[in-house]
């Protein structure tokens, strides 16, 4: 006899996933710091964004495949023990090396959160009420890296750089606890996952709805986590913020992220098709990020205008993260429709592919970083000028294919 699946607290779901987001960003007010306590230049200190993305990348791969086998819960429980161990290493680290190391090791446990996360979700809740659960898991994948530097400002400033690991440490602890006490299994065809790895992998990333999907949330997570690493040299060393001033502006990020979510979610709940949902999304992302890149080539954004230039650049930052909130939750949520008989291999197959193409735009931010306050803008432009062309090609068209004569 089959046991009845019992739904986990969206909350609960909420904490897991928003765990591994937070640990993302909470320390990047820091990195000034970091460069000039561990003696090593801006992108250098830049790419420790990096290498926690390519763990993470190599964690999804690893996680999602284990939960389908052993159950989502004691998965859960063994990655967020490594992730433990790697905020303990990053708050002794003494040189960029331990840190980067650390990095990596924290970023492999704690992707356990985002993968599963929304493995949970997609086993406990059906289609229509999933999409609405994704819009609200969206609010927190994006909200919580929003948070970060609010809280690591504050940290950092008064505590110091590595005081931002203890926080960690902290809440790691605290939904280890939940997980453990509250969490039920969710995953009801343990070990039943066909197929191969490599099997799974070619058929899953050959999908060229999954890889378009996949495409918006890598590129919309590029200039998230691009402006983390690349933020803190543009106000504070460029626009003359402090650490705490820095964090407070996140604010306004995660207000405008809170409002991105509440816009999919009322997309959604109306029906809209979430194909829409995500073209509206990357017009507004474009519309934000070429006007920014405008204003910076014509000489309005510059320490000299003082706080016009960080209202000016908070005001388009703010509608362009607005546009990336309603892509990302529509684009996971559609991604893997096609794949619920292998939902955790197919969601870590996913956020491999597209945490890859994340670590890989976060690098180009810190090779391009010169000093200046152009390669940001010009950059996220690109980006959403990407998405544009992705959602024409891969997209548009597949939605209405060629009729023959």
């Amino acid at each position: 006899m089959q046991k009845l699946l019992q739904k986990p607290s969206l909350w609960l779901i909420i904490l897991i996933v928003a765990l591994p987001q937070l640990s993302e960003t909470i320390y990047t007010p820091s990195l000034p710091d970091i460069a000039h306590a561990l003696s090593v230049s801006d992108n250098m200190v830049e790419y420790t964004l990096t290498i926690y993305l390519f763990g993470f990348a190599v964690g999804v791969l690893f996680w999602g495949n284990l939960s389908d086998r052993i159950g989502r819960r004691p998965a859960l429980l063994m990655g967020l023990v490594i992730y433990l161990l790697g905020c303990i290493g990053c708050w002794y680290s003494a040189n960029i090396t331990m840190l980067m190391l650390s990095r990596f090791i924290q970023a492999f446990g704690g992707s356990t959160g985002s993968v599963l996360g929304q493995a949970i979700a997609r086993d406990a809740f059906p289609g229509p009420e999933r999409s609405k659960v994704f819009s609200t898991i969206g609010i927190a994948l994006a909200c919580a890296p929003a948070l970060g530097p609010i809280i690591g400002g504050f940290t950092d400033q008064y505590f110091g750089w590595s005081a931002v690991f203890l926080v960690l440490i902290a809440l790691g602890l605290y939904v280890t606890r939940q997980v453990f006490a509250t969490l039920p299994e969710t995953n009801m065809n343990l070990r039943t996952t066909k197929g191969h790895l490599i099997n799974n992998f070619t058929k899953v990333l050959t999908d060229k709805h999954v890889l378009s999907m996949g495409f918006f949330v890598s590129a919309c997570n590029g200039i998230i986590f691009s402006l983390y690493s690349e933020g803190p040299f543009y106000m504070i060393e460029m626009l003359g913020l402090t650490p705490s001033q820095y964090g407070c502006i996140y604010l306004f990020i995660a207000a405008a992220t809170i409002a991105g979510g509440m816009f999919s979610r009322y997309l959604n709940i109306r029906h809209h098709p979430g194909e829409k949902i995500i073209l509206k999304g990357i017009l507004i992302t474009f519309a934000g990020t070429i006007t920014l890149t405008i204003f910076a080539y014509t000489g309005y954004i510059q320490k000299d205008y003082g706080l016009f230039s960080v209202g000016l650049t908070l005001g388009l930052l703010v509608i362009t993260l607005f546009g990336v909130t309603a892509i990302i939750p529509n684009s996971l949520s559609h991604a893997l429709e096609s794949y619920k008989h292998m939902a955790g291999t197919a969601a870590s197959l996913f956020g491999f592919y597209y945490y890859v193409l994340i670590s890989a735009m976060t690098f180009i931010m810190g090779f391009i970083h010169d000093g200046t306050v152009i390669p940001m803008p010009l950059y996220f432009s690109g980006l959403a000028l990407s998405m544009l062309f992705v959602y024409v090609v891969g997209v548009r068209k597949a939605s209405h294919p060629t009729i023959p004569a």
